[in-house]
C-alpha cells in the first residue's frame, strides 16, 4: 500500500479527530497509489497515523477511514461500521427513519445514507466511496435488508472529485413516495424529486420542541376556563369568551403560527400536533407547497393550515409594510378611508414566527451576503411577531458561525426595537452526531427567541 508523508508544519488535525488531509499538508506520495484507493498516512517521522482512501484531483486528497491498518474497504469493512450506525440510532432515535450513516461523523467520510422504513436513500460524495458502490449495497442490503435502495448522487460536489452526478434505483424497487413517521406525524417523502434526499431529518428534535409555545393564547384573546351549570344542575369547566358565549372550537388556546420555507411542511405539521389555532404554510416552491398540503391532509390538519405560495423575503416585507401602514392610520397619520383599500396590503402578525431557510452561505466567501439575508428575514420576521410571542429561527449555514449567528440577529432585534429572550438552542439531532474537532459537522443552529417590545 502507498504512503502518504504529511509535513511537519502541519496543524495536527487528524490526531485531533479531523479526517481530512488537503493537498498542501502533504510532504511527499510514496508509492503510486490509483485515485480512490486506500493509503497509509504518515507523519513526518514515518510513523502511521491512520488509513484512508486518496483522489489526487481533489483539494481534499485524503479522508480517513480508519485509525488502525486497513488493507480493503471491503463488504465485511462497511457491514461493521452499518451495525454501528444501526446500534447508535435504535439507541437514541424511537421512529424508523432517520439518517442512519452520517459521512465523518460515522467514520465513513463522503458517504450519506437516509432511512424511511423499508426503502434506503443513499448518497455517494466521493471518489473512494464510488469505488466501493457494489460493497456498500451488498452491506446495506444484509445489515438493514431494506426493500429498496435509491441513490441520490445528484449533487455538484461530486463534480469536484471527477465524478457524475447520478441518481436511481440501485437495490429492489423503491417506490417515489414513502409514508413515515415522525414524533407521531405522518409524513410523506419524494425521494426522487425532494431536495436532497427528500427530507431534513437534522430538525427533528428542534420540531418537537417547539410544542410549548402553542398553546397558552386564548387569555389573550380574551377566552378563560370557567364553571358552567348544566340542564341538570351539574356544572362543567369551559372557555368563555369577553361576551360570556361558550367557545366551542377545540384549539381556541392555540397560537397563531407562520412557518417559511416550509419544504414538506415538517413545522406547520408540528405545531398542529401540538395545538396551533391557526397555520400559515409558506414556500416559493409549489412542488414544496403540493408536498406540505399532501401532509397537512394525510394527518387531519387541512382545517387549521392556509398554504401561499411566495417569496419569504417579499412576503415577510409587504407584512410589516402593511402593519406600518395600519399602525399610521390608527393613529391618524393617514386619512382613515376604509372605502380606500391600503396600498400595501397585508399587515398580519403571528404569535409564532418560523423560519427555517436554506443556506444563504454555502462558501465562507458568501458569509458577508448570508448575514444581510438572515438579518433581513428575522428582522422582518420579529417585527410580525405578536407581543410576547417567539421567534423560531435556523442556520444550517456552516460558515454561519454561531457567533455571527446570534449576533446578525441581535442587530436585527436593534433595529427592529425588540428585546429578545433566548429560550432555546439547539443543532442538529442524536442521528447528526458530532465528532469533537471536526467544525463543519456543526452546521445548524437553531433559537427559539421571546419577542418583545420595549413597552413594558
Amino acid at each position: 500500500m502507498a504512503s502518504v508523508i504529511l509535513h511537519k508544519a502541519r496543524k495536527k488535525r487528524l490526531e485531533q479527530g479531523h479526517p481530512w488531509i488537503y493537498n498542501n499538508e502533504i510532504e511527499r506520495v510514496e508509492g503510486d497509489p490509483q485515485p480512490g484507493s486506500l493509503v497509509r498516512i504518515m507523519d513526518h517521522r514515518q510513523r502511521f497515523l491512520a488509513t484512508g482512501y486518496y483522489n489526487p484531483a481533489s483539494q481534499i486528497t485524503v479522508r480517513a477511514v480508519s485509525y488502525l491498518e486497513l488493507e480493503e474497504m471491503d463488504t465485511a469493512f462497511f457491514e461493521r461500521r452499518f451495525r454501528e450506525c444501526l446500534l447508535h440510532r435504535n439507541r437514541f432515535v424511537a421512529d424508523d427513519a432517520y439518517r442512519l450513516v452520517y459521512g465523518e461523523a460515522d467514520f465513513l467520510p463522503g458517504l450519506i445514507v437516509d432511512r424511511f422504513g423499508e426503502v434506503l436513500v443513499v448518497q455517494i460524495l466521493t471518489l473512494g466511496m464510488d469505488r466501493c458502490r457494489d460493497s456498500i449495497v451488498e452491506a446495506l442490503v444484509s445489515v438493514m435488508n431494506p426493500a429498496g435502495i435509491y441513490e441520490r448522487s445528484d449533487v455538484p460536489v461530486r463534480e469536484m472529485e471527477g465524478l457524475e452526478q447520478v441518481k436511481g434505483p440501485i437495490y429492489g424497487h423503491p417506490p417515489r413516495f414513502v409514508t413515515v413517521k415522525e414524533n407521531g406525524l405522518l409524513i410523506s417523502v419524494d425521494i426522487e424529486q425532494g431536495q436532497k434526499t427528500g427530507y431534513f431529518f437534522d430538525q427533528r428534535e428542534n420540531r418537537a420542541s417547539t410544542a410549548p409555545l402553542m398553546t397558552g393564547w386564548g387569555a389573550k384573546s380574551g377566552i378563560e376556563l370557567q364553571e358552567i351549570p348544566n340542564e341538570d344542575g351539574s356544572v362543567r369547566t369551559a372557555p368563555v369568551n369577553r361576551n360570556g358565549k361558550e367557545v366551542t372550537f377545540p384549539y381556541w388556546d392555540g397560537a397563531t403560527v407562520l412557518e417559511c420555507f416550509s419544504h414538506t411542511g415538517s413545522f406547520t405539521l408540528h405545531a398542529c400536533k401540538y395545538g396551533a389555532k391557526k397555520v400559515t404554510c409558506l414556500d416559493i416552491s409549489e412542488h414544496a407547497i403540493e408536498s406540505a398540503r399532501q401532509n397537512v391532509e394525510l394527518n387531519g390538519f387541512e382545517d387549521r393550515v392556509e398554504f401561499v405560495v411566495a417569496d419569504a423575503f417579499e412576503y415577510l416585507r409587504s407584512q410589516v409594510k402593511g402593519l406600518n401602514e395600519r399602525s399610521l392610520r390608527a393613529a391618524g397619520s393617514v386619512k382613515a378611508d376604509t372605502s380606500v383599500p391600503m396600498t400595501a396590503g397585508g399587515g398580519r402578525t403571528w404569535d409564532v414566527v418560523i423560519l427555517d431557510p436554506p443556506a444563504f452561505a454555502k462558501t465562507r466567501g458568501a458569509v458577508k451576503g448570508a448575514c444581510r439575508g438572515y438579518k433581513d428575514i428575522n428582522l422582518h420576521g420579529m417585527k410580525l411577531v405578536n407581543e410576547g410571542g417567539y421567534l423560531v429561527t435556523a442556520s444550517c449555514s456552516y460558515h454561519m458561525r454561531p457567533d455571527l449567528f446570534l449576533e446578525t440577529i441581535q442587530e436585527a432585534a436593534a433595529d427592529a426595537g425588540k428585546i429578545l429572550r433566548l429560550v432555546e438552542w439547539r443543532a442538529a439531532g442524536k442521528d447528526h452526531p458530532q465528532i469533537l474537532g471536526v467544525d463543519e459537522g456543526h452546521y445548524l443552529k437553531f433559537a427559539i427567541f421571546e419577542v418583545r417590545s420595549k413597552q413594558f
